[in-house]
């Protein structure tokens, strides 16, 4: 009978041989593709045992830069430095094999007609067979699987076949693990069971892993650094807290969390909103400004506050409910998420306000 994914215990798992982590650089990577430039100029470092994101909507480039670490695609220009040997740049381009890097596929990418155990060994081909069977049996229980070492991947689940990918990936105990939307196929309610329990492993096994995602609460959940991309360029890097905190833009604002915008302009080093003002320190006197403000900081109370509003519409999500409100002077509504019994049925006219320190502001882009 197949064991549930989110089941498989700590205490069931053999704990993984400690790896000696690598810190991979990427120096001023650019990459074309049939003459069209896809990546621009991007520095960055996964250092030893962290675990690094590449965050960004489809076309970033976050994908491209993955393979072009791991040695399935060349860069135009650039070095991959590892443990500061360049394994790709003007003189030197590795293979895959030979980078001390492991690889895990948005699809898993499993031989479906070899059992779980031979998936696993499939990489360790500079053991003899007798060793091989052995490490891949030790990476099987690292992830909960030693009992499914004969079966074959079609007997299991989505979330089973991403750990013995992982399996797989760890086995030859890389120094890099390279891991390609490793989620994104998998049932939503098993998601975040199966993604704790992975990151446990990843930590067990201490290697440095770089996780593309789209997804800004999967990377947040999982990455001790973020680095935002957008079009082939790197917007942001740093700690979830730092770039939910303080965003360098409007986009970097907008992909953590559900905003309103407004524009505006400095006056007297504040800006002007329907929600109250807020400092524009450091951005020059007349200046254009966007100004975001995330739904979950508007707080909507009775009516008799600063700022009068008007539902226009409620939805229950459960935890919360998202309203749309009216606001006098504004063309478009505000939108609001906000405890699901913070406000009686059937009420109308409310108040609304955000404190100063909530509302983001960004000199608009020339």
């Amino acid at each position: 009978m197949s064991i549930p994914a989110q089941s498989a215990s700590r205490e069931t798992r053999r704990r993984s041989n400690v790896t000696f982590a690598s810190r991979l650089v990427f120096e001023d990577i650019r990459h074309s593709y049939h003459g069209k430039e896809t990546l621009f100029g991007i520095s960055l470092a996964a250092e030893p045992g962290e675990v690094l994101c590449l965050l960004g909507p489809s076309g970033s480039g976050k994908t491209t830069l993955l393979r072009i670490a791991a040695g399935l695609e060349a860069q135009s220009h650039g070095r991959i430095v590892i443990d500061g040997r360049d394994v790709a740049g003007p003189k030197d381009f590795l293979p895959p094999e030979k980078r001390g890097v492991g690889l895990v596929f948005q699809d898993f990418a499993l031989f479906p007609h070899m059992t779980v155990l031979e998936n696993v060994r499939f990489g360790l081909t500079a053991l003899s067979s007798r060793e091989a069977v052995a490490e891949a049996g030790m990476a099987l229980e690292r992830v909960g699987l030693s009992h499914y070492a004969e079966k074959y991947p079609h007997a299991l689940s989505g979330g089973e076949q991403q750990r013995v990918a992982l399996a797989r990936a760890l086995a030859p105990r890389p120094g890099v693990l390279l891991m390609d939307e490793p989620f994104s196929g998998l049932d939503s309610r098993l998601k975040d069971a199966i993604r704790t329990d992975t990151l446990a492993i990843l930590k067990e096994s201490r290697a440095t892993v770089i996780v593309v995602t789209h997804d800004a609460e999967e990377a947040m959940r999982m990455a001790d650094r973020i680095a935002l991309l957008r079009d082939g360029r790197l917007v942001q890097q740093g700690t979830p807290e730092e770039l939910y905190r303080r965003p360098v833009n409007l986009f970097a604002a907008g992909f953590f969390s559900e905003i309103n915008e407004f524009g505006g302009a400095v006056k007297a080093g504040m800006v002007a909103t329907p929600l109250g003002s807020a400092s524009a320190s450091g951005i020059g006197e007349g200046r254009a400004v966007s100004v975001a403000v995330r739904l979950s900081d508007v707080d909507v109370g009775p009516a008799g506050g600063s700022a009068p509003a008007r539902i226009l519409s409620r939805r229950f999500l459960g935890v919360v409910e998202f309203v749309t409100l009216a606001v006098p002077g504004m063309e478009e509504p505000i939108c609001a998420r906000i405890r699901a019994d913070r406000l009686p049925a059937g009420v109308d006219d409310v108040s609304i306000s955000v404190a100063p320190e909530d509302i983001l502001v960004f000199e608009k882009a020339s």
